[in-house]
């Protein structure tokens, strides 16, 4: 039995070194909590080195009275901290965690205490140790320290997914009946450390899923806010560039596809003789008269400082609709302003006219298209009234 015991957890210790090497090789993995992975293994490495120490030593007579009753003492002390450490992982920091810490303090400081007074373990003259009258209190601790980590496994299977809850509480309940079967029956069923140590490494593998998902998560965020233009809050060049590049692939352009090309007049006038937050003011009222006249019928690009790209399919009426309802929406906005009012200059062109042109090129004629009516604007101004 002993030397079965003893290759199981020589096995356990080999995979905790192979944890170790898996976090190590890691990058993606923070510093601070490969630490907390290194001191979890750790921990666990050497509680499962204490009871095999404790199994060896009992009934050796070589050896002096005091290892034994130390050996037993590092067990009862590190064996639930195993578990604790188990929760370090999850980095939890609520009044349960705390109260977790509290146990295994007392515990540890009763254990102490105990192993002076042969409270935990009476050992015979032939150097074999049974239970000491207050070993209770120690299945007591145990088992606090089980419901606990239970609850706060529990609350941190809330930070995962739905579908990866139940693989999480599985692990806890593989961890939970391994070490049941060790307390319940005793004897040769040294099963608590073999089941402890699956446990995390199953508990690693959820880990770095978790983190992958989680990484995920934070590159699609970044995404969609590189996806929004950060001023006013249309669709950003990065998107522009991005639905260019789909809609280049098309073998051809619906008859109804549209190009808007919008462009703000006046607005350097506005930014040299009011100021860059007037300015500003200019560009987030465009934008918003421009999703105001455009709808749901397609999107709206800030393509540079003052320039906005509408893509959308329509027939000609609907486009000629949104021009004027934008030059309604811009009339309405500057009715609000004291100091400036709003004017843009438009070009439109679509795809039923120009068979041949790539999106690109319908954006350029659309471009010419906005300088004419801007040129137009500019030489209205300078026409004496």
């Amino acid at each position: 039995m002993l030397s079965y015991y003893s290759v199981m957890i020589a096995l356990c210790w080999m995979a905790l070194i192979v944890l170790c090497i898996l976090v190590h090789e890691n990058s993606r993995i923070p510093k601070n909590d490969k630490n907390l992975f290194y001191l979890t293994y750790g921990i666990i490495a050497f509680s499962a080195l204490a009871e095999w120490l404790g199994v060896q030593l009992s009934g050796n007579e070589d050896i002096p009275v005091w290892l034994l009753s130390l050996v037993k003492c590092f067990d009862y002390i590190f064996t639930p901290v195993a578990g604790g450490a188990v929760v370090a992982q999850m980095k939890l920091r609520n009044r349960l965690h705390k109260t977790l810490m509290i146990v295994l303090i007392f515990n540890a400081v009763f254990q102490v205490i105990a192993c002076f007074n042969q409270w935990m373990i009476i050992i015979d003259e032939h150097h074999r140790y049974v239970h000491g009258p207050l070993y209770g209190v120690y299945i007591a601790i145990y088992l606090l320290v089980i419901a606990l980590t239970a609850i706060e496994f529990l609350i941190f299977s809330l930070s995962y997914r739905k579908q990866n809850r139940t693989s999480l509480i599985a692990v806890f309940l593989l961890i939970i009946i391994g070490i049941g079967i060790q307390e319940l029956l005793g004897g040769e069923y040294r099963t608590a450390y073999i089941a402890l140590t699956i446990g995390v490494a199953l508990m690693f593998i959820h880990y770095t899923e978790f983190y992958t998902m989680d990484a995920d998560d934070h590159i699609q965020k970044q995404r969609n806010q590189l996806m929004k233009d950060a001023l006013s809050g249309v669709y950003s060049r990065y998107a522009y560039m991005n639905d260019i590049e789909r809609y280049s692939k098309m073998q051809a352009l619906p008859d109804n596809f549209t190009v808007f090309v919008i462009d703000i007049n006046g607005l350097k006038t506005t930014n040299d003789n009011i100021g860059h937050d007037a300015g500003d003011e200019l560009i987030i009222g465009a934008a918003r008269c421009i999703e105001k006249a455009v709808g749901d019928a397609g999107r709206c690009y800030r393509t540079g400082g003052d320039e906005f790209v509408v893509m959308t399919n329509m027939d000609e009426e609907q486009a000629h609709a949104v021009l004027t309802r934008l030059d309604e929406e811009t009339r309405q906005w500057s009715k609000d302003k004291t100091a400036f009012s709003l004017s843009v200059a438009t070009g439109c062109v679509r795809a039923k006219d120009y068979r041949d042109y790539t999106v690109e090129e319908l954006v350029k004629k659309a471009d010419k298209a906005m300088y004419a009516s801007k040129a137009a604007y500019y030489l209205s101004l300078e026409q004496p009234r």
